[in-house]
């Protein structure tokens, strides 16, 4: 069976810098998989790229074996993406837009009310949906972002840091939510997040970039393994990775021996 996702070599230079250098990755379907990386590290450029927002220097991606650029309108059809600030028509009213959105994916009346009242709900978003949405927090604004992607029924959703702006419980229900997408419904979910605490509770796999390069792939039991560290945490073992020095240089080639070098052979 093929990869939800497949990405291929992708590279992207700016000017002479090289901000992704080639980087090969797979996740399979119903996969909640988190991409980890300092700041400036190429997380948000590598998902622009997979989501048709960026042109790639290089390489390929395939979202549910559909070429993103090759055939970039099928493959938006099976995508959203949620961005970490939420770029929206501040002038329309929050029903204005889930409605706008809908007819964008051409869902169905019924199927629209029955999804949009469940996410309103599970948001808390329901005085506030006639209001517009310049209006809102940020927080409430990603909540209506969130919502809107989730309305087509999507193969595969983005999330470039999710819970920037929701509170504990919104941050916490968004969480529930995106494990049930998964495990019940078999979504995939590719999500950037600084959260490393959030990263290890829920994500079947991470993926760790560091200056534009991949680093280590895998679940938190086999970076583990991989790296000799057994009763490491997540966080120590990315603080670790991207320290850059000689000790980093050293856990790096063991992680990359085993990690995604299988992938590409």
């Amino acid at each position: 069976m093929k990869p939800m996702i497949d990405v291929q070599q992708l590279s992207k230079m700016f000017g002479t810098k090289k901000a992704v250098d080639s980087i090969n990755l797979q996740v399979e379907k119903g996969e909640l998989f988190c991409f980890l990386g300092p700041n400036g590290s190429g997380k948000t450029t590598t998902m622009k790229m997979m989501t048709g927002l960026l042109q790639p220097s290089s390489g390929k991606v395939q979202l549910s074996s559909i070429d993103v650029w090759a055939n970039p309108v099928e493959a938006k059809k099976r995508i959203a993406y949620v961005p970490d600030q939420p770029n929206m028509y501040d002038k329309l009213t929050g029903n204005e837009y889930l409605r706008f959105i809908a007819s964008v994916f051409s869902v169905k009346e019924a199927d629209f009310q029955a999804r949009k009242e469940k996410y309103i709900t599970l948001f808390e978003l329901e005085e506030a949906l006639n209001d517009r949405i310049e209006s809102y927090s940020h927080g409430m604004k990603q909540k209506l972002n969130l919502s809107a992607a989730l309305l087509h029924q999507p193969d595969v959703l983005f999330l470039d840091e999710p819970t920037v702006g929701l509170d504990p419980k919104g941050a916490k229900t968004l969480r529930l939510l995106l494990r049930e997408l998964c495990d019940e419904e078999k979504m995939t979910v590719f999500m950037t997040t600084h959260l490393l605490e959030v990263a290890a509770q829920m994500c079947d796999r991470v993926g760790i970039v560091f200056k534009g390069e991949l680093i280590a792939v895998g679940s938190i039991t086999e970076l583990q393994e991989r790296s000799g560290q057994a009763d490491a945490s997540l966080e120590d073992l990315f603080l670790a990775i991207t320290a850059d020095d000689e000790r980093a240089r050293t856990l790096i080639a063991s992680l990359r021996g085993d990690s995604y070098a299988q992938k590409t052979d």
